[in-house]
């Protein structure tokens, strides 16, 4: 288990910063983070639009966790960038080779630090979540499992201060 790390980028901004090697071919990872039947087995919504530089798209939880919303694609670059809007947060993935596989980086810019330990330890389970799928096809434990594990770690490791928001609905 890799965990997140916390940075200050200044001007009230904070991010989020996740680095996994994974042990599949670039081509392979880049479909499971930017094609919508691979993305369902890691992302935490549904994503609906075009990866086209400017173009909207459109997140839902099959759960209806929460109403749904819009986002716009900030950046693309087909096999190693991707970079969105998700609601106030702005998530950018990268890819890079490396012999054996390739890295992904995941990097969540968001300005409320509140709820800094809570989506870390969400993005840890999804990125737990999305190596399961490569890996194996299926997740190694139940949703919301891995998030309670992890959780008070990232508590512990980012301060009260970046804990201030509970957990998100159903966990």
């Amino acid at each position: 288990m890799t965990a997140g790390k916390l940075e200050d980028i200044g001007g009230g901004q904070w991010r989020l910063r996740f680095t996994r090697d994974l042990a599949h071919p670039q081509d392979k990872v880049w479909r499971a983070i930017t094609e919508p039947d691979h993305m369902q087995a890691w992302f935490p919504q549904h994503v609906s639009g075009d990866w086209v530089v400017g173009g909207p798209l459109t997140f839902s939880s099959p759960e209806q966790r929460g109403p749904d919303f819009t986002g716009e694609v900030l950046a693309y670059q087909p096999q190693s960038l991707v970079e969105f809007r998700w609601g106030t947060d702005v998530i950018r993935l990268e890819l890079a080779g490396r012999p054996g596989g390739c890295t992904l980086t995941l990097l969540d810019t968001f300005s409320e630090l509140g709820k800094a330990a809570r989506d870390a330890a969400g993005w840890h389970e999804c990125l737990d979540r999305l190596t399961d799928d490569l890996d194996k096809g299926e997740m190694s434990f139940t949703p919301g499992q891995r998030w309670a594990e992890v959780h008070p770690r990232y508590v512990e490791e980012f301060g009260p201060e970046a804990a201030a928001i509970g957990p998100p609905a159903g966990y």
